[in-house]
């Protein structure tokens, strides 16, 4: 790291120092804020999203295996607790679109 450092090319022209955004040339003054209506539910659907990762590998080894009574109660909690957050979320008003 301490060669590319020494070895690197500094050549800072102004079209390298200014704004690329996927090749179209910026609008606008420097800062803008802009609305993020919809983080909550990519948030939840993320959250979703990684339950089946888990419940889908879950449901095919248990049907195989003899894991008993100690597996059903692990993934009961793993779906309380992703349930306990659905009805928050659905309790604050974040649902009211379905």
């Amino acid at each position: 790291m301490g060669a590319r450092a020494v070895l690197a090319p500094r050549a800072p022209t102004h079209a390298k120092l200014t704004t690329y955004e996927s090749g179209v040339d910026p609008v606008g003054v420097d800062w803008a804020q802009t609305q993020v209506r919809y983080f909550v539910y990519a948030f939840l659907y993320v959250i979703f999203a990684v339950d089946a990762v888990y419940l889908f590998p879950w449901a095919l080894v248990v049907r195989n295996a003899h894991l008993g009574a100690v597996s059903l109660v692990e993934i009961a909690v793993f779906v309380g607790v992703l349930l306990v957050g659905l009805v928050h979320a659905g309790r604050r008003g974040l649902l009211r679109w379905l």
